[in-house]
C-alpha cells in the first residue's frame, strides 16, 4: 500500500468508525422499515413488469408481426434492445474482476451494485433474441444436443456462439457474485431478527465461519474466478458484435466493432451504475462508504470510455472514405448525419461525446446531480447508437428499391419499457434482501491500510 491509500482510506470512511458501527450502518439496510417511496417505485417497476409479460405472451401468440420489424429492417427494436442491455451488464464484470486482479481500493464500496447489475441487465438482454427467434420454444436447437434429425448450430455464424458466450458470461457472473456475497449473508444470519430469517440466511451461508482455512480458500477461488470473469468481459461483447461484422453489409462489415463495442459497453455500463448508485446513496444516507472519490473515479472512466467510442466513430467515418466503396461512403458520410434518421445519429454524438466533457472538471465529476444527468444522457446515447447500427443501416441497403422506413409499433415500445420496469423491480428487491455494499471487504480493506507502516501513511 501506499500513501496515496492511506488518504483514500480517511476519505472513504470519514472518522474511520469501529467494525460494529460499520456494520450496524451496512447491514441494516435490509431491515429498515419499507418507506413510502420505496412502495412507490416497487409498484411503478411492477406495473411495468406486468407490462413486460402481457407484450412477451402477446409476442409468442401472435407472432413478431406485432414488431414493426420489416424487409430490410429483420432485427428491429429486438437485437437493439439485447445489445443495449449486454453492454450495461459489461460494467459490473468490469469493476469487480478486473479492477481486483488491479488491487484498485475504491472498487469495493461499488462492486455489489454493479454485480447485481450485470445479473440482472443479463436476463433482460435474453429475452431478446428468445423472442426474436419467432420460436422461442424451439431455442434448443441453437445448443449441440443429441439430435435424431441432425439440425445442428451453424458453428462458423456467430449467432450460436452468441448464446454460448452469454450463458457462461451470466454463470460466471453469478458465482463471482455469490462467492462475495457469502461473508455477508453469515453477518446478516448471525443477527437476522427472526428464526426464518436466520434459517433462510443460514442456508444461503453455506455454512460460513470466518475461520482462517475458510478465508483463504475465498480469497483463492474469488481471484480465480475473477481471472476466469476478465477475458469474458472482453469476449462477449467482441461475439455480440460479430453477428455485424461477419457479413457484408454496409455499415457493418468491420474489424473495428469488437473493440468498439467492448468500449461503448464499458461506456454505457457505468453510466448505469451512476443511474443506480446516486439514488441509493443519497436515500440510504451512504455517502461515507460511497465517497466523492468513488464519483471521481467512475467520472474518469466514463470521460476516458467516452473519448475511446468518439475516437471509434471517427475512425468508422474516415475507413468508409477511404475505402473507396460507394456503399460504404454513402452509409456513413450521407446516410447516417442526414438520411431519414440524421436526428439520432446527431443526438448520439452529443450525449455519447459532448455532455461526458463536462468531467473535466473535478466539481462537475464530484457533483451527484451532474453525474446523474449526464449518466442518463449517455445511456440514451448508447441506445442510440445501437439504433444506428441496427435500424439505419438496414433500412438502407444496396437496393433503393427495397428500402424501407422502419417505425416500432406500441408491442416495441411496450416491451422496451417493460425490461426497464423489470430491472427496477429486480434491483428494489436486491436492495432490500442483502447488503448492498461489501461489509466484509471493506473492513478487510481498512484492516490492511490501518497495519501499514507509519512511513507508507499521509
Amino acid at each position: 500500500m501506499t500513501a496515496s491509500d492511506g488518504a483514500m482510506l480517511d476519505e472513504l470512511l470519514p472518522g474511520r468508525p469501529g467494525d460494529a458501527a460499520l456494520s450496524n450502518q451496512l447491514l441494516s439496510t435490509t431491515s429498515r422499515p419499507l418507506t413510502r417511496g420505496w412502495k412507490l417505485a416497487f409498484a411503478i417497476c411492477g406495473a411495468l413488469t406486468l407490462l413486460l409479460f402481457a407484450m412477451v405472451a402477446l409476442t409468442v401468440l401472435r407472432g413478431i408481426g406485432m414488431w414493426g420489424n420489416n424487409i430490410p429492417v429483420a432485427w428491429g427494436f429486438g437485437i437493439i434492445n439485447f445489445v443495449w442491455w449486454i453492454g450495461i451488464g459489461h460494467a459490473g464484470t468490469f469493476i469487480s474482476a478486473i479492477l481486483l486482479l488491479l488491487e484498485q481500493h475504491w472498487r469495493t464500496s461499488i462492486n455489489r451494485f454493479t454485480e447485481g447489475m450485470t445479473l440482472f441487465a443479463v436476463i433482460q438482454a435474453g429475452l431478446f433474441p428468445l423472442l426474436h427467434l419467432g420460436r422461442p420454444w424451439f431455442a434448443y436447437w441453437l445448443f449441440p444436443y443429441p439430435s435424431a434429425m441432425d439440425t445442428w448450430p451453424q458453428v462458423r455464424s456467430a449467432l450460436p456462439w452468441d448464446a454460448a458466450a452469454v450463458s457462461t458470461y451470466f454463470t460466471v457472473s453469478v458465482m463471482f457474485w455469490y462467492l462475495g456475497l457469502v461473508p455477508d449473508l453469515a453477518a446478516l444470519r448471525d443477527r437476522a431478527p427472526t428464526r426464518g430469517r436466520r434459517i433462510a440466511y443460514g442456508i444461503l451461508a453455506l455454512g460460513w465461519r470466518g475461520s482462517v482455512q475458510q478465508w483463504r480458500h475465498h480469497k483463492v477461488a474469488y481471484y480465480l474466478l475473477a481471472g476466469l470473469a476478465t477475458p469474458l468481459v472482453l469476449s462477449v461483447h467482441s461475439v455480440v458484435s460479430l453477428d455485424f461484422a461477419i457479413t457484408g453489409l454496409a455499415g457493418w462489415h468491420s474489424t473495428l466493432f469488437p473493440p468498439f463495442f467492448v468500449a461503448g459497453a464499458i461506456l454505457s455500463g457505468f453510466a448505469m451504475v451512476l443511474v443506480l448508485i446516486l439514488p441509493a446513496r443519497r436515500v440510504f444516507g451512504l455517502h461515507n462508504a460511497i465517497t466523492p472519490r468513488h464519483l471521481d473515479a467512475m467520472a474518469k472512466l466514463v470521460l476516458i470510455t467516452s473519448w475511446i467510442v468518439l475516437y471509434s466513430y471517427v475512425t468508422e467515418i474516415f475507413v468508409g472514405w477511404y475505402s473507396g466503396d460507394r456503399y460504404e461512403m454513402y452509409q456513413h458520410l450521407v446516410n447516417r448525419p442526414s438520411g431519414w434518421y440524421a436526428w439520432s445519429f446527431w443526438l448520439m454524438l452529443s450525449c455519447n461525446c459532448l455532455a461526458t466533457q463536462l468531467f473535466w472538471s473535478r466539481r462537475m465529476r464530484r457533483s451527484p446531480t451532474v453525474l446523474f444527468a449526464v449518466a442518463l444522457l449517455v445511456n440514451l446515447g448508447m441506445w442510440l447508437e445501437r439504433f444506428e447500427i441496427v435500424v439505419v443501416s438496414l433500412s438502407r441497403d444496396f437496393l433503393p428499391s427495397a428500402w424501407h422506413f422502419f417505425k416500432p409499433t406500441w408491442v416495441d415500445l411496450g416491451i422496451l419499457t417493460g425490461t426497464l420496469g423489470f430491472f427496477g423491480l429486480l434491483f428494489l428487491g436486491f436492495l432490500r434482501l442483502v447488503p448492498f455494499v461489501p461489509v466484509a471487504e471493506l473492513k478487510q480493506m481498512r484492516t490492511e491500510l490501518a497495519h501499514e507502516p507509519a512511513e507508507a501513511r499521509p
